[in-house]
């Protein structure tokens, strides 16, 4: 059965740069900041979080070769965004904000915490 494939434009809850809780697996109740975010994959680099081995040749960047152990990819459903005003892990939803540039209104979103209600955004 293939893996099913997120379109490119869908938003997710958590973001690079966030800072968030891991929920299941060997470093479960562990948190870090997020390095990167694969959305075709729906996976997430943690700082710190799911470290792996990776056997590497010897080459120009690397004359030595050998173990390298770096972040692994964790699912995006196995983390949870810490509000960065409550400090307390909160799911999220969007609210829809209206901004007045240039003469004009512009509607954007945010994501706000539910345990809060501030914005979740980090600048």
């Amino acid at each position: 059965m293939p893996q099913e494939v997120a379109p490119l434009h869908t938003k997710f809850h958590i973001k690079k740069n966030d800072h968030v809780l891991v929920l299941t697996g060997k470093d479960k109740d562990k948190t870090g900041v997020v390095l990167e975010v694969l959305p075709h994959k729906r996976r997430a680099t943690v700082e710190g979080i799911h470290m792996i081995k990776r056997h590497t040749r010897p080459s120009p960047q690397a004359p030595q070769g050998g173990v390298v152990e770096r972040e692994g990819t964790i699912n995006l459903a196995n983390l949870k965004l810490i509000c960065p005003k409550c400090n307390q892990p909160a799911r999220t939803r969007r609210r829809t904000l209206e901004k007045e540039t240039s003469g004009r209104m512009k509607k954007y979103r945010v994501r706000v915490c539910r345990k809060c209600g501030s914005d979740a955004e980090r600048d």
